[in-house]
């Protein structure tokens, strides 16, 4: 990956870089612990989106004039961003999607159809959102398909054991989530993705909850196919990317037909355009781009190892915190995690949890976060999930508490 200089961590300076940070809640000083669902967005990603639509508005790809050349120069410089940030080997395999359940569509619906037949299977685990599940179902009730599912122990890690046993002459495709989003916990991705290609198997990863918060080198990895939502990375909503190995995104039919993915079009015949373009049909989320270029450029400055260090104090700390509060049960104790902390508070639900501490200013989420399957497997309705930033603090973890304790004396 292209080595970028990084700053010095300075927590109160990066708060500052971050507008959302100063707004007040119900006459409280936000507390925004809901990076999970979406994180906030540095100034200078919101500068490249005002300099995009005040400056730079135009349609990218084709037009000739001032306008239409700079948008096309400034879009394409984030698909270098982009591929330097994940260590691709080619610009050409960072696709454009709408975003991480975008991006898993597009492989289930074009290297799916194309490539797996009745009777084969596909491989995940218990712990995968929605949106690295239906995507596969769809294509097994299609094509014949079966999906395999991989079982977590009651920490919440992938029962590594269970997951190889489930490979076999039959295992077709792997898709698996790299961090999840309802538990923390990590998954050994390489470990899998070495296992798989041993049995000639490729793989897809959900890199999600992942990519704001830890280096991701896909050819490090090995990894067949990779997704991951702008929003997630402090960057703009409705943009994500697709990687792809250029063998297997050659292979692979569009997923969807209109303009720039073609080459030439007549009623009789269509042609297709080259990487990556053959997949980015119609007018591409050109701001959101943009916006994500600028935010890979934000994350590179404060550096992952900075990240890491920080994000880890914090989830000792919430750890340690949050177990200490009588009634109050972990979902998700995998030794090795990210910074999130899904919870049960005895007698009040989750969502009232919710709704009681954000009268407090703090920001939560509640529910089953898109992940019924794994809420069912550890017998809950939905957890409260405190999920953490570079940008978070201890202070902010203790009014958490504060804020639980004062749920807790309504319903006592």
């Amino acid at each position: 990956m292209q080595n970028m200089k990084t700053r010095p961590f300075d927590l109160n300076a990066i708060r500052k870089d971050f507008p959302t940070l100063s707004v007040s809640v119900r006459g409280k000083p936000l507390v925004y612990l809901d990076n999970a669902a979406t994180t906030l967005k540095p100034k200078s990603v919101i500068r490249a989106l005002n300099r995009y639509y005040k400056d730079e508005c135009s349609n990218v790809h084709r037009g000739v004039h001032y306008l239409s050349e700079k948008a096309t120069a400034e879009y394409e410089r984030a698909r270098e961003k982009i591929s330097h940030f994940i260590n691709a080997r080619l610009s050409s395999e960072i696709i454009f999607t709408r975003g991480t359940t975008d991006a898993i569509n597009i492989v289930a619906q074009s290297y799916g159809r194309t490539f797996l037949k009745a009777g084969d299977e596909i491989l995940i685990s218990h712990m995968e959102h929605h949106s690295n599940i239906v995507p596969w179902q769809i294509l097994c009730e299609e094509k014949g398909c079966v999906l395999k599912v991989a079982p977590v122990n009651d920490a919440g890690e992938l029962i590594l054991d269970e997951f190889k046993k489930l490979v076999n002459p039959k295992t077709r495709f792997i898709s698996i989530v790299y961090v999840s989003n309802s538990l923390g916990t990590i998954n050994p991705i390489k470990e899998i993705i070495d296992f798989a290609h041993a049995h000639k198997i490729p793989v897809l990863v959900d890199a999600a909850q992942a990519v704001g918060h830890r280096a991701i080198d896909v050819r490090g990895l090995d990894c067949d196919f990779l997704a991951f939502s702008g929003h997630k990375l402090f960057g703009p909503t409705g943009v994500g990317v697709l990687y792809g190995k250029e063998d297997l995104l050659n292979a692979m039919p569009p997923a969807q037909g209109g303009g720039d993915m073609i080459a030439t079009v007549t009623f009789e015949k269509t042609t297709y355009n080259v990487l990556p373009y053959k997949f980015e049909a119609g007018t591409p989320p050109i701001a959101g781009v943009i916006g994500l270029g600028a935010a890979v450029d934000y994350v590179r400055s404060i550096g992952f190892e900075n990240i890491g260090t920080h994000e880890k104090e914090l989830l000792e700390y919430g750890t340690r915190a949050l177990k200490a509060i009588p009634g109050l049960r972990l979902i998700g104790t995998a030794q090795h995690k990210a910074s999130i902390l899904s919870f049960v508070l005895d007698k009040i639900h989750p969502h009232d949890l919710g709704t009681l501490v954000d009268e407090q200013g703090v920001a939560i989420r509640t529910g089953h976060h898109c992940t019924m399957p794994l809420m069912a497997r550890f017998n809950v309705p939905a957890t409260a999930r405190a999920s953490l930033a570079f940008y978070n603090t201890k202070k902010e973890i203790d009014s958490l508490v504060a804020a639980i304790y004062k749920a807790k004396k309504v319903f006592t």
